[in-house]
């Protein structure tokens, strides 16, 4: 092969890999468009531009809630924040010397201003409640009224004086709890009042067992994790043997500090003092009730106190025990009675103390004449040495309660007597009779003057 055909397949060759498509793409195939905004507008800023939206999105979100804030400024000199509140310029801690309650830190004063006091019985929503001491005498009645008004109640009570008897009827109700516990051992409940009875009030049970003071101190404790209001049942035992006839709450008492009823006398005055620490150190709203001798279905029937007593023996056939000359005084009042003014000092705005008692004045003499003429005409009289420490007088002064809580008794101790006596005769004899119209009867009789 010559040169001539040796350089002419070479540049033959050449000048088709050049135009081989597999080998070598065409010189002029036009090149790959770059995106920009102009060709692809929507993808350009979603891909390359997504800082810039971040940053657009937190400017819209700040111009919004600068425009529209979650509460409504208040002016400088007002409260802006419950949590700015300065307790000194608030008109109830001028007036009472008292920081403001835990509800108001929470809440602030602007959400209070609500016109006019609701009456019990229409709330606008349930609470959730708990009462120590709801299987007693008091107590049980008590549960009875918060249930019915569509409240939830949580009992606590260890049984020393209560009886699961007197709540049986509202076991399987939803809005009923029951917890065997003693209050002198703390508990932890979410709740929004706490109605504190837990305490043995008869002398054969307080001198057994006095839990005034710790339980007191276990539920106060309760009230101040909570925020809850607290309402001590506090008794007219605070006065002692008076020396004031009758006793208002300003008067400060005759007490044997060491006397055989000391453990409660001055157990719940000590509880009163506890309240209002707790009340003026932390503010927490308690409520202080002073309550007289009081009677009504659910008593205990061997509890040593006069009315229990007379009726229980007057039912046996035994004679009336009358401790020392029977001239010493008393006022007694209706169960319901009782209840009814517990309830208007819980949801009302004053701390009391207040007495809750009938004012009408009995003597033991007097009492006893009513048990014959109630129960047995014929019952004898026995006359036994007087008690230590037995007060001569017991007369309460109710003026407080009438002016700022609109409550007085209804139920007169002829009208009550009667209703007790029912009850006691089924449970000492087995009455099957159905006492549940006249316990009734007496309950609407209680409640009449507020319908």
């Amino acid at each position: 092969m010559n040169s001539d055909q040796l350089v002419h397949r070479t540049h033959h060759t050449h000048n088709e890999e050049q135009h081989d498509p597999i080998l070598q793409p065409p010189q002029n195939k036009p090149p790959t468009p770059i995106r920009s905004f102009s060709t692809d507008p929507i993808r350009y800023m979603l891909r390359e531009q997504r800082l810039l939206f971040v940053l657009i999105g937190v400017a819209i979100a700040t111009l919004f809630f600068s425009a529209f804030p979650l509460t409504n400024p208040e002016p400088a000199s007002s409260l802006s924040s419950p949590l700015l509140h300065d307790p000194t310029r608030d008109p109830a801690f001028e007036s009472g010397s008292v920081l403001p309650t835990r509800r108001i830190l929470l809440e602030g004063l602007g959400s209070m201003n609500v016109g006019g006091k609701v009456p019990l019985g229409l709330k606008s929503k349930s609470q959730r409640i708990v009462v120590t001491g709801g299987a007693g005498f008091v107590g049980s009645h008590l549960v009875d009224r918060l249930i019915a008004r569509g409240d939830s109640v949580i009992v606590i009570d260890n049984f020393f004086t209560g009886r699961k008897e007197n709540l049986a009827h509202h076991f399987g109700n939803p809005k009923f709890e029951l917890i065997r516990h003693d209050v002198v051992e703390p508990i932890l409940l979410e709740v929004d009042q706490i109605y504190h009875l837990a305490c043995p009030a008869s002398p054969v049970h307080y001198k057994f067992n006095p839990t005034n003071v710790v339980g007191t101190l276990n539920m106060l404790g309760l009230a101040k994790r909570v925020g809850a209001r607290f309402l001590l049942t506090s008794t007219s035992e605070v006065y002692g043997d008076p020396l004031q006839h009758p006793q208002a709450e300003t008067y400060w008492g005759n007490v044997n500090p060491i006397g055989v009823r000391s453990c409660y006398d001055e157990g719940k005055r000590t509880a009163e003092t506890l309240s209002m620490d707790y009340h003026r150190g932390l503010g927490i709203e308690v409520r202080i009730a002073r309550i007289f001798n009081t009677y009504g279905p659910r008593m205990c029937i061997d509890d040593g106190r006069v009315v229990s007593n007379f009726v229980a023996q007057a039912l046996r056939k035994e004679p009336l025990t009358v401790y020392g000359d029977g001239k010493q005084t008393r006022s007694f009042q209706y169960v319901s009675d009782l209840v009814e003014g517990l309830m208007r000092l819980m949801e009302g705005n004053h701390v009391g103390p207040f007495n809750l008692g009938n004012p009408g004045e009995f003597t033991m003499l007097e009492l006893a004449q009513v048990v014959q003429d109630t129960i047995d005409p014929n019952a004898k009289i026995e006359f036994r040495p007087n008690t230590e420490d037995d007060p001569h007088k017991r007369k309460p002064d109710i003026s407080k309660a009438k002016e700022l809580l609109g409550w007085e008794p209804t139920v007169s101790l002829r009208k009550g007597l009667p209703l007790m006596v029912t009850d006691f005769r089924q449970r000492i004899f087995g009455d099957s009779k159905d006492n549940s119209n006249a316990i009734a009867n007496a309950e609407a009789a209680s409640t009449k003057m507020f319908a």
